[in-house]
């Protein structure tokens, strides 16, 4: 598939107590993650600075969560291709938006980003800073 035909892949971080994104095609929660907010160093970051991060990958469920989540994105991204489908958004949410949904939606989209028929945006949808 040429660029020009890509799928543009549309990822968004989001906090659940704000609300779903209306246009999400799919929706992950990642709220089962320990929240790096609950960690005073860590409250006024957000999951794209490097503590945040790290505490991220240092948790044993973070690992085989992505590896899944990847494996099923993976599967459907060619089923919505083949439907003539060119945009798709998914919705990655926890509970403020500013953390586990953030790191995960960029997780995401680093791993799209290696997938030549995929165009991939990343919005923080509650914003990077407080």
């Amino acid at each position: 598939m040429s660029a020009e035909h890509a799928l543009a892949v549309r990822i968004v971080a989001f906090g659940f107590k704000y609300g779903l994104p209306l246009d999400a095609d799919l929706v992950f929660d990642v709220r089962f993650l320990s929240n790096p907010y609950y960690a005073e160093s860590l409250r006024d970051l957000t999951g794209v600075d490097p503590p945040v991060a790290a505490f991220m990958r240092e948790l044993p469920e973070t690992a085989p969560f992505l590896e899944r989540l990847f494996g099923l994105i993976d599967y459907v991204l060619p089923q919505y291709v083949r439907e003539g489908k060119l945009r798709l958004t998914i919705g990655i949410g926890c509970t403020g938006g500013r953390h586990r949904s953030v790191y995960v939606a960029e997780e995401l989209a680093q791993h799209l980003r290696m997938r030549p028929e995929v165009a991939v945006t990343v919005e923080h949808r509650e914003g990077e800073a407080a």
